[in-house]
Formats: structure tokens, sequence, C-alpha cells
């Protein structure tokens, strides 16, 4: 028996071309939900964006068929537009609220077709919840889910003889027919910790590079005087100084080192190697694309706010090195550092650039893959963020950018991924993180 599934707006704004992942089921689009677009659709943001899609998409399909009948899809389904404003809504629920709107169009569907098993689909907890009151069975949108064992960690440890730990020491390489108890493939550039099996426990850490295990080539550097504190932090660095990877991401709660690492490497790569022509800082202001004009002065002073976690960084590395070439306001005017708006980075190409994308987390599917399609020839792209501290009320830790970029990537040789585990910001930071 088809279902009928009843799509929220935050659906479509996430993903346009959500209506086509229903297999032959009926898709029902509430027409509040068109209002709903139809409000965002001027916005300049990926939001605006997104709306224009998603209409002009429901405008082909119009051309098909009428939608208030509904349109056959290619994989079976429909797709209809109901209009349910004549119906009085449930007790309890106002009519000012779009969202009660949409609630109660899925509601009068469940009591029209008693035969068949409606799903309101919704990526707002809130609006699932309010769902559940009402005995509407509710869901979010599943098809960009990542399940458990698909979040990548970018590591794994692998019991070896001691015999196989002093070989790989002594010809710098193993290969993988060599590690009997592997029990799944490796990806390119996935860390490995070898661990004897022996009451030693001797171990070493070595990257895969796509045909074997061969040692860490970074593991003695400390870019603008900044060294690896952890085995984690390590791994960071080998994938941040590689100018092979083109795409790293770097995942861990606060404290971590994240957006400190990816900075350090930064400011070596472009002002000590001058292997990149400028370091490009961004950081997305939830959500991605909204409107900068609420904050007086240009770019540069509205995104002040914003950016003061980046600045903290560059102030504490220039403490560390006691060397005034790295403060952020030379290297803003020799035009060697770059503060960008995320808003305004569709259409652009950026070539020869260091691009750290901080608070990833925060980033739908859609605005990574805008983000990573705009780099260009010889630029470098990191994401960092905290997938367990996530504010887009859209997302969460199985439903985010940054995780579903490492997830999709984890098998490409030009990029890699590593999540760090061990806070290194003070003891202070470390507690309270683990308890509050």
């Amino acid at each position: 028996m088809k279902k009928i599934f009843v799509l929220d707006t935050n659906v479509l704004l996430n993903d346009p071309r959500a209506i086509y992942s229903f297999e032959d089921n009926d898709v029902v689009i509430p027409l509040a939900v068109l209002e709903e677009i139809d409000n965002l659709k001027t916005k300049s943001s990926d939001l605006g964006f997104n709306a224009r899609e998603s209409s002009r998409i429901l405008e082909e399909l119009r051309n098909n068929g009428n939608l208030n009948e509904g349109v056959e899809l290619e994989s079976g389904g429909t797709v209809k537009i109901v209009i349910n404003g004549k119906l009085e809504l449930p007790q309890g629920l106002s009519s000012s609220k779009m969202d009660n709107r949409i609630i109660s169009t899925a509601i009068h569907l469940q009591e029209k077709n008693t035969d068949r098993k409606v799903i309101m689909i919704s990526d707002d907890i809130n609006l699932r919840l309010i769902c559940d009151a009402y005995g509407l069975q509710a869901e979010e949108h599943n098809s960009s889910r990542l399940k458990e064992e698909e979040v990548y960690s970018g590591f794994k440890e692998i019991m070896c003889s001691f015999k196989l730990i002093d070989k790989f020491y002594e010809e710098e390489k193993i290969s993988l027919a060599e590690l009997d108890q592997l029990d799944d493939s490796l990806y390119p550039n996935e860390f490995v910790q070898l661990t004897a099996d022996d009451r030693n426990k001797n171990t070493a850490l070595a990257r895969f590079d796509g045909e074997n295990l061969v040692p860490l080539r970074y593991n003695k550097n400390q870019p603008a005087k900044i060294r690896a504190r952890n085995r984690e932090q390590q791994m960071a660095l080998e994938l941040l100084l590689d100018d092979e990877i083109k795409l790293v991401t770097v995942s861990g709660k606060a404290g971590t080192g994240k957006t400190l690492l990816a900075i350090a490497a930064g400011l070596d790569r472009v002002v000590d190697e001058k292997a990149f022509s400028k370091l490009l800082v961004a950081r997305p202001i939830q959500p991605m694309g909204k409107e900068l004009g609420f904050l007086p002065g240009d770019v540069e002073e509205k995104m002040g706010p914003w950016m003061k976690p980046i600045f903290d960084n560059l102030d504490f590395i220039v403490h560390r090195n006691k060397d005034a070439k790295y403060a952020y306001q030379k290297l803003l005017d020799k035009d060697l550092i770059q503060i960008e708006a995320l808003t305004y980075i569709r259409g652009r190409s950026v070539p020869d650039q260091f691009i750290i994308i901080d608070e990833a987390q925060n980033l739908s599917l859609h605005e990574v893959k805008t983000i990573v399609t705009r780099a260009g020839e010889n630029s470098k792209l990191i994401f960092t963020g905290d997938p367990f501290q996530i504010d887009n009320p859209y997302l969460n830790f199985h439903k985010n950018g940054l995780n579903y970029l490492a997830h999709k990537f984890h098998d490409q040789k030009i990029a890699g991924h590593v999540m760090l585990k061990e806070g290194e910001r003070s003891e202070l930071a470390e507690i309270a993180s683990n308890l509050l």
C-alpha cells in the first residue's frame, strides 16, 4: 500500500529535490509550505536559492499536469499540492502559525485516508513533537542522514605482532596483506595505530597512502611554533601540511585545537612557505547567509564579532612566537589573510588559497557543496567544527555538512579526515566539556 508523505517547508529548503526521494509513494505539499517558500525567495542567501529552486522544480512538474490533482513522478509516485485553508484546525492549534497549518493538513489527510499511512516529514524537532501529541506519525528526512557506523573518524587501531612493527620502522612501509587481523579495508589517508600484541604493547603510528601503511611525514613539524600535543593532533597536522591533500575535515569537541591547528598550518603554508597566495578564513553566521546589515561598518567590521575566535587564535600564535609577523592586522594590510562572508561565496572561484571554514557543523549539505565547488586551482579547503554542538535547528550529529563531507570524501586520495578527542585548551575547559 502506498504511503502519503507530507513535507514540511524546511525539507525543501534543505533539499529542493527531496520530493524525488520517496520512491513510488505519494508526496503532498501543503499550501502553507508554498507560502513560506514564497516569503523566502527574494533572499540572497542559500535559503533564498533553495526556495527559488523548489519553486522551479514544482513549476516544471506543473507543466506535466495539475498539481492539485497530483502529477506522476518517474518513480511511480505522485506529488500534489493540498489546500487546507477552509478546514478548522484541531483544538489547541493556532491558525496564525504556518507550522500548525501544515500539521493540520497532515491530520486532515490522515482522517480522509484511513486505509493508508500518512507520515509528516520535517527536520524541525518541535514540529515532530506536536505531531506526536496529535497521534500523527512524523519522521526526519533521512535521505542524507548518516547511520552511526557511517560517521567516519579517520582513524583505527590494529593489533599485530611486534616483529611487524619492527619491520615497519626498518622498511618504513608495510602492505595490507601483512596485516592478518585487518577485518576491513582502509581508506586513503586513514590513520592507523599499530599495537603489538605482546606485554610491552609497542606501537607505531601510520597513514595509509592508498597502497601501503607509511610513517607520518610531518611528525616533527611545528607550524608557527604550534606543536601537536596528542596523537590525533599529530594526525591533523599531517593532513593540514600535506599540499597534495586538497580537502581536510577536522572535527572534535570544544578545546581540542581544531581551529588553532588549522590557522597555524595556514600561516605556515602562506606566510612562511609561500605555498599559497592567501589565507582565507570564514565562519558561518547562523544560519549561513543571514544578512549582515544590522551591524554597522563595512564587511570586515560586521564580521568582527563572529571572527573574534579566529583573532584569539592568531593572538595566541603571536604570543607563542613573540614575533609580530603573524599579527592579524599586518596580515590583513598585506592581503595575506582575508575575512570572507560566506553569504557572498556563490559564483566565485577561489584559486591558490588556503581556505579555512570554521564551525562547519552548522552548514547544511547544500551549503557545503556550494563552498567546495568554489575551490579553484591550487587551493586547499579546511573544514573544522564540533558535530556535538550544533546551533542550526534543522541539523544534528547524524545530519550536518561536516560529517556528511567527511563521509562522502573518505575514499578519495585528495581528501582526509580526523576526529580530535582530547581537550587541550585547559584542565578546566576539558572537565567542563565532559561534565556539563
